[in-house]
């Protein structure tokens, strides 16, 4: 590709940037379900800065620019919720989602103990369904989203990391 994309974790700094990605990535989701009112959307600047301070942030870099993110958190039950997976329209088939899911995969075991992990799809999001399973998720079962939209959920134990993508 001629450029070399880095994976690292989230700075307090990345916050405006991961913010301003969300709101460019999501418009598609949004679309795909004619819902502008999805979480990644309406989420605020202040509740990404505190994401970004809280919980297991990690970032895709090209240079200065932040290009992908996800986000991470160990809940009660020892798995880890992982959710607002998102890559560059532009930069998005070049395995940049699945490194950025390892890397966080990796954190929350590793630094936070979790045992599982977990994430949540909408039922017409198709790339993130195959890619989700690609590395090793399996459809645990579905639930709604607090915006309406029909969840995909799907699971995988903890210490099963794809060498690969």
């Amino acid at each position: 590709m001629g450029m070399s994309v880095t994976i690292s974790a989230a700075a307090e700094q990345d916050a405006e940037q991961i913010f301003r990605l969300q709101y460019l990535c999501f418009q598609s989701e949004a679309a795909l379900y004619g819902n502008y009112r999805i979480d990644p959307l309406v989420q605020s600047l202040d509740s990404v800065r505190a994401e970004v301070a809280g919980d297991c942030v990690f970032v895709a870099r090209l240079g200065e620019e932040v290009v992908g993110s996800v986000r991470g958190r160990v809940t009660e039950d020892g798995s880890a919720a992982i959710g607002k997976l998102c890559v560059h329209p532009r930069l998005q088939g070049h395995g940049i989602g699945a490194r950025l899911l390892r890397a966080a995969e990796a954190a929350l075991a590793e630094e936070r103990g979790a045992t599982s992990f977990r994430l949540f799809t909408g039922h017409r999001s198709e790339g993130n369904l195959r890619l989700y399973r690609k590395v090793g998720y399996q459809t645990v079962g579905t639930s709604e989203g607090a915006d309406g939209v029909p969840m995909i959920v799907l699971e995988k134990p903890a210490g099963t990391y794809a060498a690969t993508a």
